[in-house]
């Protein structure tokens, strides 16, 4: 029997025995479990409401981390696809401007990774919006699509 099969055995006798969720345990396809990475940049949050205030606003600027496909579906107006090689160059020149990073939803941690190396760069005005376009299409708020 492989180590994965003997691991989910394991996990859903304990379930059964103790009423305790533990497949979360086993979540990462069986590899090894290590411990999460600390992130010296904390992020600044923007909830959904504060978000739709800015949208359109001059001088600052959504970037859509999600893959094409997701994309495709449809993005918060304005909103400039950021998953490309060169995001670099897609960044405003004022350092201090307003920036709203999202991806999917708040499962998703590209927009968190993609927020983070902006704010390495020196952009002192970073953003996140957690809850994604998954959350903002589903409370109603328009999108566009390309």
């Amino acid at each position: 029997m492989n180590k994965y099969i003997r691991q989910i055995l394991t996990q859903l006798a304990l379930v059964t025995t103790l009423g305790v969720p533990a497949l979360p345990a086993v979540a990462g396809g069986g590899s090894e479990m290590s411990e999460v990475p600390y992130q010296e940049i904390q992020l600044n949050p923007i909830s959904m409401r504060e978000a739709e205030t800015l949208v359109g606003k001059e001088g600052v600027y959504f970037f859509d981390v999600n893959t094409l496909e997701i994309w495709a579906e449809g993005f918060i107006p304005g909103a400039v696809f950021f998953n490309v090689h060169n995001w670099r160059d897609l960044l405003p020149k004022n350092k201090d401007a307003v920036m709203v990073f999202y991806c999917a939803n708040p499962m998703c941690t590209m927009s968190n990774l993609a927020a983070r190396e902006v704010m390495k760069l020196g952009y002192t005005g970073v953003r996140h919006m957690a809850d994604g376009i998954y959350g903002w299409r589903m409370s109603g708020r328009k999108t566009e699509k390309p």
